[in-house]
């Protein structure tokens, strides 16, 4: 059983949850990534709003991916809000990354248990969960777990 609206604002507490954007929290909590997905044209969105942004219908599906996809975009953090496990003097990877499916659709996370040499855009990931503050949240590793 999914939790309730009034769980995932407990559970998430000083986050952007709105009605538009609630299944893509619960989807956290079951370790799903959740994309907004448009009934009429297919398109596929994120971060969740309420109306397709290609042809404005109001029909959306939240609908789980695969998390399967190459590095986009590749940054290094030297500053920032203080996190747990994340390490700006050293700079705190983070990509962008385009998914295989549903093709043109990215997401932007931290990447994990992958050696800085090995970290280039291009690479091959998927996705992976790391746990902040007690909650789960969406990382990518090198495709196959390994680094």
């Amino acid at each position: 059983m999914e939790p309730t609206d009034e769980q995932v604002l407990e559970l998430f507490p000083g986050e952007p949850i709105d009605r538009d954007s609630v299944d893509y929290y619960r989807g956290l909590l079951a370790h799903e990534l959740r994309m907004s997905r448009c009934e009429d044209c297919g398109e596929w969105h994120h971060p969740p709003r309420a109306f397709c942004p290609a042809c404005w219908s109001a029909k959306l599906t939240p609908t789980a991916v695969s998390g399967r996809g190459t590095v986009h975009l590749l940054i290094f953090l030297h500053l920032g809000s203080p996190a747990p496990g994340v390490d700006y003097e050293k700079g705190h990877p983070v990509a962008t990354v385009a998914f295989d499916e549903p093709a043109g659709l990215r997401f932007t996370a931290t990447l994990v248990d992958c050696e800085r040499a090995q970290m280039k855009i291009g690479l091959r990931v998927e996705l992976t969960w790391i746990r902040r503050e007690g909650r789960p949240v969406p990382a990518f590793r090198p495709a196959g777990g390994a680094s």
